[in-house]
């Protein structure tokens, strides 16, 4: 389906809760989240319903997000269900990694085609650091598992922060050497809780291929811009919300754990899906997808949402 800008919308992010075993500082305080009462989140039931709805109007990619999905109980059986979904072509899953060694191969089994792990930095101590309950060997064990589970061409997503991780970009580059890996580097957004963090702290990506002029430009994926280095066997991406603006090529919305859809992460405007069925759900879903904005405003002010990236699904 087309929203209004003309844009084809093809890829729902479906938030399966807003709690986490991390706080990364960027995400979440530090006290972490209220738990939602069990009744304000969608059911299994309620997701499967919202999928197929929105398979229904043209929606063919689907990314399991958070908080950190993996906490979620019944999520392999979500992950079935969606699969099973004829129309659907990609599952997918966004993790901080943590929990991989034990979910990885039941991941896989029940049918996710795809994973994106979170990875903001390679030395321990500022891992532990930057999320404030993590280990980093878990992450390394856990990108092992998926592999021997079957993943391939894993993307490692790490957030670019000055003065904090941007002295790293070079091993992060190293890792595509060895590894058929994409490593994304993604701008840090202005909102949640680095809203009001130091201009530094706000890097362009244009950082990555200005300190390392061998990156050679190759094809785009969705919105990243993609490089490789020579020889390597993975490659790089950048993911630049605030520099380059990619909002004219955006084909994705968002649906909420307590189950508004969110046609643009840094709008405020939401619609709800609970108690919605049949034509009313999928007609929701239609205006979701029609009141699209045709950008957002980052480069003014801070994002319009106002809630944290883990209650909209990373």
């Amino acid at each position: 389906m087309r929203d209004n800008c003309g844009r084809t919308i093809d890829y729902l992010r479906l938030s399966v809760t807003d709690l986490c075993n991390y706080r990364c500082r960027y995400c979440m305080p530090e006290s972490g989240v209220c738990k939602c009462a069990h009744e304000e989140i969608l059911s299994m039931e309620e997701y499967v319903e919202i999928a197929r709805a929105a398979v229904g109007l043209g929606i063919r990619k689907i990314r399991l997000t958070g908080g950190e999905p993996l906490v979620r109980r019944g999520l392999l059986e979500l992950c079935r269900q969606l699969r099973a979904i004829p129309e659907l072509k990609e599952l997918c899953l966004t993790t901080n990694g943590s929990l991989l060694p034990q979910m990885a191969k039941p991941l896989r089994e029940a049918g996710v085609d795809r994973l994106n792990i979170s990875l903001d930095t390679l030395w321990p101590e500022r891992f532990a650091y930057i999320t404030r309950l993590g280990k980093l060997s878990d992450v390394w064990t856990g990108i092992e598992v998926a592999e021997a589970a079957g993943f391939r061409n894993l993307k490692l997503d790490t957030v670019l922060i000055g003065g904090f991780n941007d002295d790293e970009i070079g091993d992060f580059l190293n890792l595509t050497i060895e590894h058929p890996w994409e490593v994304r580097f993604i701008e840090l957004m202005p909102m949640g809780p680095c809203a009001g963090w130091e201009k530094g702290c706000f890097l362009s990506a244009d950082e990555v291929v200005n300190r390392y002029p061998a990156l050679q430009r190759i094809d785009n994926c969705g919105v990243a811009s993609r490089y490789r280095l020579p020889g390597a066997r993975g490659t790089v991406g950048l993911i630049s919300p605030l520099s380059h603006t990619f909002c004219g090529d955006c084909r994705r919305i968002r649906v909420t754990s307590d189950g508004r859809l969110k046609s643009c992460l840094h709008s405020a405007a939401e619609i709800p899906l609970r108690g919605l069925h049949g034509a009313a759900l999928e007609e929701a879903i239609r205006q979701g997808i029609l009141q699209k904005p045709l950008r957002h405003h980052l480069a003014e002010h801070p994002s319009d949402t106002p809630r944290n990236m883990n209650q909209i699904g990373g």
